[in-house]
C-alpha cells in the first residue's frame, strides 16, 4: 500500500515538474542567440479576402527562435514583424519579455484566422513572473510594431496568409 502512494506521490511530482518546465520556457530566461531566421512575407486580409497589408517576417520555428522572440531587436518599421510558427494550434502565451519597443500580439489559427489580438506595451522586469502574459489560440502568433494592426484594419475573425514554404514545415 505504501509502494502505490509513494508511486503516486512521484507521478504527481513528474507531472507538476514537467508542467514547470513548459511554463519556464515560455516565460522564462532564453538560452542561445539565434542568427538564421528564416525570412519570408504574410499577407493580411479582411474577411472578404482584401489586401490589408504586406508584412515582412523574420520565421520563429524552433523553441530558442520563439523563446528569443525580438527581445535581441531595437525596433521594427511598419511592415515588418515576426510570425512564431507552433506545432499545433494551441493556447499560447506571450511575453513582452526584454523588449524595447510595444508590439501588437496576433494570435492565428492554423487556418489563417485571426482568433485574438492584443496591443501589448514594454514592461520593466527581467523574469517571467512579473511580466504580463498575452494569451491567445492558434498556430501561429504574429507580432508587429504596436498600433500596426489598427493601422491596417486587421481584426479578429480577418486573415494572416502564411505561404505554404512554412506550413507545410
Amino acid at each position: 500500500m505504501a509502494s502505490k502512494a509513494v508511486n503516486a506521490l512521484t507521478a504527481i511530482l513528474v507531472l507538476l515538474l514537467a508542467v514547470a518546465g513548459i511554463v519556464y520556457l515560455r516565460t522564462g530566461p532564453c538560452v542561445g542567440t539565434p542568427s538564421d531566421y528564416d525570412r519570408t512575407n504574410v499577407t493580411l486580409e479582411d474577411r472578404n479576402g482584401s489586401a490589408l497589408a504586406t508584412v515582412a517576417v523574420r520565421v520563429a520555428d524552433t523553441n530558442t527562435k520563439r523563446c528569443v522572440g525580438l527581445s535581441n531587436t531595437e525596433s521594427l518599421a511598419d511592415g515588418e514583424g515576426m510570425l512564431f510558427v507552433h506545432e499545433n494550434a494551441d493556447t499560447h502565451a506571450y511575453v513582452m519579455r526584454d523588449m524595447a519597443f510595444p508590439l501588437d500580439i496576433v494570435f492565428v489559427a492554423g487556418n489563417g484566422t485571426v482568433t485574438e489580438v492584443h496591443h501589448a506595451a514594454t514592461e520593466p522586469g527581467e523574469s517571467g513572473d512579473d511580466l504580463t502574459r498575452y494569451r491567445g489560440t492558434g498556430k501561429y502568433v504574429l507580432e508587429v510594431p504596436r498600433g500596426y494592426a489598427n493601422a491596417t484594419g486587421l481584426d479578429v475573425g480577418d486573415r494572416v496568409v502564411v505561404p505554404s514554404s512554412v506550413t507545410e514545415d
